[in-house]
């Protein structure tokens, strides 16, 4: 049996702070750090009610943090037994101490209910549970030395139950067929033993590499001056976006929510939801949306990737005359090399090793002035 539900919630206005208790808070991922007393406001979202029982829950948010400010980012969820405690799904700031943030931009381990649990950036309900409604609440937090306030354009949640039968027919090519949309290309390969103190360097950067080829496919990715500390030539802008989306308690650069909080600090209008098939992701093609997805394989399970992973982010840029996925995959064969990144799987195997343990995860990146496709009737964009 497969189920295939996914609902995006968004909020862009009505973000009215409400003050709050001041929050004194040590960050112990620097070390002599001492307890700061920081003054807070928040905003909790009204009560989003679903016609399913979800599974899993993940954030998204667009914020500007100037110096010394940052944001905590937390969620409940409910059921008919009550609502669970607030959880932290984040305390995130767009730069870090070595620049101009006052803490450091982290998930929290260990947060573990009856109800579930946080596993990174996602609640994730305890075998057998669900929930029928969720809330998040983002506080901002501003120091002494604090140079403005933080922003916020845009809050989401996307919550879903996806259980995919590994027999269900695949998808049918639709109105993607013969799209593609021009995203330059870079290769995570580049960047293998530079920076390991970032996730082992370009081994696993593949979610910062997909999100700079989009940054740059519209215009915002950052200019040389701000990523001269990089100090070489070789895509430097890759690792400026590395540094931006490190979660420092998960130790990795592929948190899928500061990867569309980055996104969303340069401009771009950004968020993580889940798509049902690549019918829903030719939508986005034909209207000129490239989009950034996660799939877990063998190789065997991908012709033409050239290696396995437990998670890996890619690029969907178009689509052949064949329906064909056509993707800027930034392990490109496991060769340093832009060239070889560029890539064209087969449809039926790509939608089973996006959807399967990934549940059609996507990260839409646009402007605002790029109208997204019209969503279906239980929208997972908007």
């Amino acid at each position: 049996m497969s189920e295939r539900h996914a609902v995006l919630t968004v909020w862009e206005s009505g973000f009215d702070w409400t003050p709050a208790a001041a929050l004194t808070y040590a960050d112990d991922h620097v070390d002599g750090t001492s307890e700061v007393t920081y003054s807070a406001r928040s905003w909790e979202s009204p009560v989003v009610e679903l016609p399913f029982a979800a599974t899993e829950l993940i954030p998204s948010w667009n914020a500007r943090t100037p110096p010394g400010t940052w944001l905590h980012v937390e969620g409940r969820v409910g059921d008919d037994t009550g609502w669970t405690p607030w959880f932290t799904f984040a305390r995130w700031a767009e730069d870090d101490p070595a620049g101009e943030s006052p803490i450091t931009r982290t998930t929290v381990r260990g947060q573990r209910l009856e109800a579930g649990r946080v596993s990174t950036d996602t609640w994730v309900a305890a075998p057998g549970r669900g929930f029928d409604r969720w809330q998040l609440r983002l506080t901002a937090l501003a120091g002494d030395s604090a140079s403005g306030e933080v922003t916020l354009s845009l809050v989401a949640g996307a919550a879903q139950r996806m259980a995919i039968a590994p027999d269900a027919p695949t998808s049918e090519p639709g109105v993607g067929r013969g799209h593609e949309v021009p995203v330059p290309r870079h290769s995570q390969r580049l960047h293998v033993d530079s920076f390991p103190d970032w996730d082992r360097g370009g081994q696993s950067w593949c979610s910062p590499t997909s999100t700079t080829m989009l940054l740059e496919h519209w215009g915002v990715a950052p200019s040389r001056e701000e990523v001269s500390w990089v100090g070489h030539d070789t895509d430097p802008e890759v690792v400026h976006g590395v540094r931006r989306v490190y979660d420092r308690s998960y130790g990795g650069a592929g948190n899928w929510a500061f990867n569309a909080a980055y996104a969303g600090a340069r401009g771009l209008r950004a968020y993580v939801t889940r798509l049902r098939d690549l019918t829903e992701a030719e939508a986005f093609v034909a209207a000129g949306v490239p989009l950034v997805v996660s799939v877990t394989f063998q190789e065997h399970e991908l012709d033409g990737a050239g290696y396995d992973t437990d998670g890996h982010l890619l690029t969907i840029v178009g689509f052949t005359p064949d329906g064909d996925v056509v993707s800027n995959d930034p392990n490109s064969g496991r060769i340093a090399s832009n060239d070889e990144v560029r890539r064209v799987y087969r449809r039926d195997q790509f939608e089973r090793v996006w959807l399967g343990d990934n549940g059609g995860l996507t990260y839409v990146l646009h402007p605002q002035g790029v109208p997204l496709p019209p969503p279906p009737v239980e929208a997972n964009w908007a």
